[in-house]
């Protein structure tokens, strides 16, 4: 028998706890939506697991309230550097070691159950979500008006029925919402077994360095990653004939650590083998079900992409979510969802792909320069920042990204906001301009350092979403008063972009 809490009701339930999960709440909670997490785990897994993210998801961190609390216990990445059998240079790949345009440096290491630990903290403190752990989503029923989700509370063994607006699935490569929906894969063709061990140093090895390291060896290619504090990563390909016990046991571990580290210099925290897939759903919406994050595409880690991704995909979720359920837009909002995260995270595992075949490849030297058409390869890695694919907004710079400029005394712009849509201005511009209600302002008078950032695009002012993307520019006053006819909460049958029609 179904106990008192049959009746409950949310706005959205959450499948999934991890750092997509817990971010996607925290940004609905920002909104006060009514939000139900659940997490079949009692606790965050302890061990590493992610271990890098760049200043886009710092950027997303910042707005949900936690990127201080966390900068003490992350490392800035110098960058990555791409290496022959015998060690010598084949490409380098540096990441700035001063802040980007979005307000933070380009690349971070950390430790994931540091960033669990305090996305969860700080989670349980927003009064409109609700996290319950140890409960098992079992069965999810889409109404059309609304979703009827059941779980079991393992610690009490009782089945609880809640009933939700829409039910999001950031529960991992063996979604059980993806399974509801019936998705199928695309296969982009990368399906390899690596082993990856996580050390903590008895002593300083300042000899490992602290770049990211591939190893192009087509006979046994690997990775060396410096995580923060005493923390080292290898990722290593297993061979064909290798089987998991084996490539896991002690010794052999010790074995393939020998070019680098003994048992003397460091403790074994983690060693276990990974299947990296390239796959992405067909679809990440169905009805009032969606996917997020390892639910909807799985990478190569090539480039350190796998948890940013699902962290965009929670923050171009999380804001249209809101949106709809607290009746400010249209449904139809949430088709551009796929349609503008779908061609972004696509091109970042299809360059994670090309990495992983690299690294495997007889000729690497040629093979790293021939793969972006230039000789100086690592400069274009370095600016791979995709815009979003079809949706929202109209112009040449709709679904690019907006940088974060610091006001005059200052301040990150993000910090003033908050998390609502902006326009940024030209002051001569938006001299005697009023925005719509809920829509800040922001002009070069109060951000002096506004000016690069518009000029850089060729502006002199433009509308961002909450998620800090462009929804259109505007050069003249009657442009910046159109401007508002492109916010879903003001117009939502008339935002379409390179031909998505809602």
């Amino acid at each position: 028998m179904l106990d008192n809490m049959t009746n409950e009701t949310f706005d959205v339930v959450i499948v999934g706890l991890g750092p997509v999960g817990a971010t996607l709440g925290h940004l609905l909670g920002l909104r006060g939506v009514r939000t139900l997490i659940l997490d079949r785990e009692a606790a965050a897994y302890h061990l590493p697991r992610a271990v890098h993210f760049d200043d886009e998801i710092m950027r997303v961190f910042q707005c949900i309230g936690v990127a201080d609390e966390l900068l003490p216990k992350l490392r800035v990445n110098p960058g990555m550097r791409f290496v022959d059998p015998e060690g010598n240079l084949l490409l380098d790949w540096p990441r700035p070691q001063s802040e980007s345009a979005l307000g933070w440096h380009p690349s971070w290491r950390f430790h994931q159950p540091d960033l669990e630990d305090i996305l969860r903290t700080r989670l349980a403190e927003r009064e409109s979500v609700t996290i319950r752990t140890r409960c098992d989503a079992f069965m999810v029923d889409d109404n059309g008006t609304h979703v009827s989700l059941r779980y079991e509370d393992m610690a009490k063994g009782k089945i609880h029925r809640v009933h939700a607006q829409y039910v999001v699935g950031c529960d991992g490569a063996r979604s059980l919402i993806r399974r509801f929906i019936e998705l199928g894969m695309q296969d982009l063709g990368f399906h390899e077994r690596w082993l990856v061990v996580d050390v903590i140093l008895k002593r300083d090895k300042s000899e490992l360095g602290d770049h990211s390291i591939q190893y192009c060896n087509p006979s046994r290619p690997a990775t060396y990653v410096r995580s923060p504090g005493m923390r080292r990563r290898w990722e290593i390909a297993a061979l064909p004939d290798e089987d998991n016990s084996f490539i896991t046991s002690e010794p052999q571990v010790w074995k393939l650590l020998s070019d680098w580290i003994s048992p003397d210099d460091a403790d074994i925290e983690r060693s276990a083998v990974y299947t990296f897939h390239s796959l992405i759903a067909d679809d990440w919406q169905r009805g009032r079900l969606l996917i997020a994050g390892d639910a909807a595409h799985q990478t190569p880690p090539f480039m350190g992409q796998g948890m940013c991704a699902g962290i965009r995909d929670a923050a171009n979720l999380g804001w249209k979510l809101a949106d709809v359920v607290q009746e400010r837009a249209q449904e139809n909002l949430l088709a551009s969802y796929q349609t503008e995260r779908e061609p972004n995270t696509s091109e970042f595992i299809h360059t994670a792909v090309r990495l992983g075949q690299l690294i495997n490849a007889a000729d690497s030297e040629g093979a790293l320069r021939a793969a972006v058409h230039k000789p100086d390869a690592g400069a274009e890695m370095k600016s791979l920042y995709p815009p979003l694919g079809p949706g929202l907004g109209r112009g040449e710079l709709a679904g690019r990204q907006f940088g974060q400029p610091r006001l005059a005394d200052g301040t990150r712009m993000d910090d003033r906001i908050g998390y609502a849509p902006v326009v940024v201005a030209d002051a001569s511009l938006a001299r005697g301009y009023l925005p719509p209600a809920g829509v800040a302002l922001l002009t070069t008078d109060e951000a002096p350092d506004l000016t690069g950032h518009l000029e850089t695009l060729g502006t002199r002012a433009v509308l961002l979403r909450p998620d800090r993307y462009i929804l259109g520019s505007a050069e003249t006053k009657e442009e910046l008063d159109a401007l508002s006819g492109l916010l879903p909460t003001c117009n939502p049958d008339t935002n379409s972009r390179k031909g998505l029609n809602p």
